[in-house]
């Protein structure tokens, strides 16, 4: 699946020993399968681990990588640079930018998700959050779970009315509106 070379492992595992008891990797592809997908390499908290992710192990360090960004990240390597200027990073996903395409006819909830983890999600992971489909009601409305960084958040209800509600009614005109279910807990787990 995703190749680690020596070099950038001993550096991921040198960074890890500064990092918080229990801190791993986290891969993850923003936008993916579109023309300006981003592959990013960032620290993943125990606390951050979704039941979701997929862990992948390298001796001593574990990669994890979310449900969405796994198919992108096939034959992707990561390796580290090192000339007279320094070292740096590198990570090549040959698959982050292939598209994938729903047919026309698949059920809305499959868009729906599809646009939540292709165009909401990306964004929500900057904050170490995301959002699931639950359901869509028989009364047209999608019912929503926010998780990670966005439980408990300051800022949710804006999130939720002026960014994911508007993009999904504009996007899917059969909505009438989205309930989020989430019970938003205030406490150490909290983004804000």
């Amino acid at each position: 699946m995703i190749k680690i070379s020596n070099s950038a492992k001993k550096h991921f595992l040198k960074l890890l020993k500064k990092q918080e008891h229990g801190t791993q990797i986290r891969i993850s592809v923003t936008n993916p399968g579109m023309p300006n997908a981003e592959c990013s390499v960032s620290y993943c908290q125990l606390h951050n681990i979704r039941d979701t992710d997929t862990e992948l192990n390298f001796e001593n360090l574990s990669v994890y990588i979310d449900p969405l960004s796994l198919p992108y990240l096939k034959a992707a390597e990561i390796d580290l640079i090192v000339d007279k200027f320094g070292s740096q990073l590198t990570l090549k996903a040959p698959n982050a930018t292939k598209e994938y395409k729903l047919p026309e006819d698949a059920p809305i909830n499959k868009h729906i998700e599809r646009l939540l983890q292709t165009q909401i999600n990306p964004r929500l992971s900057e904050h170490g959050g995301y959002v699931s489909l639950v359901e869509i009601t028989e009364d047209s409305y999608a019912v929503l779970k926010f998780g990670g960084g966005c439980n408990g958040c300051a800022m949710i209800n804006f999130t939720l009315q002026d960014s994911v509600e508007k993009e999904l009614l504009s996007a899917f005109p059969s909505l009438k509106g989205v309930i989020d279910v989430t019970e938003h807990l205030h406490g150490r787990h909290s983004y804000f």
